[in-house]
């Protein structure tokens, strides 16, 4: 793996009492922002080619807007260690798919935003930077480790 991107679910409408958190959908800003996400992914000629989401459905549904805006879209893999991981389960998944030149990697916080201090700074205590659709381009020169990663770009709605 060369390039990973990592996207924060865009916003999401409130559980209803007593609702699932995972069935949660995108508020009509969630889904301008996912639409958003894309065009800037394709304008910078970020084209992933594996795509990994959590099953839930404001992951899901922010995934399949951000493809959109390609003309050649990969299939989206859903994976329930995304859902409420910490950057290890993270990384253990993302061992999983090396073989790919450019993953999208689309989850939730914190996990997103720990894993990006981790492979940047090193570290990933208590990191508060990744807001709904908020997208984190990494460059990877060798090993998927804490500290191995360059941001090279950051994008948010």
């Amino acid at each position: 793996m060369h390039e990973l991107i990592l996207l924060r679910h865009a916003e999401a409408q409130p559980a209803p009492p007593g609702g699932e958190d995972a069935v949660r959908r995108l508020s009509g800003r969630g889904e301008q922002e996912a639409r958003d996400a894309g065009k800037w992914l394709k304008s910078h000629g970020v084209h992933p080619d594996r795509v990994l989401s959590s099953p839930s459905e404001r992951t899901c549904a922010t995934a399949t807007l951000a493809l959109a805006a390609f003309d050649r879209i990969p299939a989206i893999q859903t994976s329930e260690e995304i859902y409420n991981a910490t950057p290890g389960e993270l990384l253990a998944l993302l061992d999983q798919h090396l073989d790919a030149r450019t993953v999208l990697l689309v989850g939730h916080n914190p996990g997103i935003e720990r894993l990006v201090a981790l492979l940047v700074e090193g570290r990933s205590d208590e990191f508060r930077g990744m807001p709904p659709a908020g997208l984190a381009v990494l460059h990877l020169d060798g090993a998927l480790e804490p500290g191995s990663a360059r941001l090279d770009a950051f994008w948010s709605p």
